[in-house]
């Protein structure tokens, strides 16, 4: 009976696998394979939840409200990630990512027996704007990178136009001769878009508008108004240069007066207490021998 029963299962559990498998397959069946051949690699913590990712976005991907996706877009583009995805995958990996923290904080709960309807909730918020947070933090070093780098090509620039040539050469010089970095490859899109038949004013606003900086945005509107007025460039990027290297050197002393106080807390948590137990210990172990303790 009890072998009848067992089989019984086994044969119920295998129809079913074999209608959730047709199902997936053809729903998975029409999802066009996604050509990545001129857009950056995925990292390895995204190469398992991409095809999710792509079956979202091909269900659903008409569903995400217009404004959301601008407002993603936009996002995107200022941190540059535009060539790692588009909108409405960054949406439907937001959605992947509450669905599994969800469920990871639900199975993790039900392992230890106990269980809150807002531990899920919570974690589903979480991993919903995690992605956001995420994209915040590669602003900030894409941002802090650019501003470190600034200085160092208007030198090349101002060296350049100092020596005679004019901007679509100074800016040829300085990729050329700068570091990489995203400063370099922001400056090498001015390139192709001056090659493409946009005048300088137009590819340096583009610059402006994908950087959103405001130090890159006095850059612009510097060499834009000398050249519309005529006057001396070189004077103008001498200025620029030495102007964002004495902000440079300012963010650096304002960091270095921030230290002090940011070591006030892992001073009170950490060292503070481990430098009493170090220094009593000898002490209370004394009291003990003469049994004051």
């Amino acid at each position: 009976m009890l072998l009848f029963i067992a089989f019984a299962v086994s044969i119920g559990v295998l129809i079913v696998g074999v209608v959730m498998f047709k199902s997936v397959n053809g729903l998975t069946r029409d999802i066009p394979v996604e050509d990545r051949l001129y857009l950056d690699p995925l990292p390895r913590s995204l190469r398992i939840l991409w095809p999710l990712v792509n079956f979202v976005v091909f269900h659903f991907g008409n569903k995400f409200s217009p404004k959301l996706v601008a407002k993603t877009e936009l996002q995107l583009r200022l941190t540059s990630l535009t060539f790692l995805m588009n909108a409405q995958q960054f949406l439907a990996l937001s959605i992947i990512g509450a669905l599994v923290a969800s469920l990871v904080s639900s199975l993790l709960m039900l392992a230890l027996g106990t269980f809150s309807f807002f531990v899920p909730i919570g974690a589903a918020l979480l991993g919903y704007f995690y992605p956001r947070i995420w994209t915040r933090g590669v602003r900030r070093r894409r941002v802090a990178q650019i501003l470190k780098q600034l200085p160092i090509y208007l030198d090349f620039l101002t060296l350049a136009v100092e020596a005679g040539l004019n901007i679509n050469g100074a800016l040829k010089k300085a990729v050329e001769k700068g570091p990489e970095g995203p400063l370099r490859r922001e400056l090498e899109h001015v390139l192709r878009d001056l090659k493409s038949g946009l005048n300088r004013t137009e590819a340096l606003r583009r610059l402006e508008d994908r950087l959103r900086i405001k130090e890159v945005t006095n850059l612009v509107g510097a060499v834009v108004q000398a050249e519309r007025m005529g006057s001396g460039l070189a004077k103008s990027l001498r200025f620029q240069s030495e102007q964002r290297r004495s902000e440079r050197f300012q963010r650096a002393e304002k960091q270095a007066m921030e230290a002090p106080v940011k070591l006030v807390f892992p001073l009170l948590v950490f060292i503070f207490p481990i430098t009493f137990i170090v220094l009593g210990f000898p002490i209370a172990m004394k009291f003990v021998q003469e049994g004051l303790l």
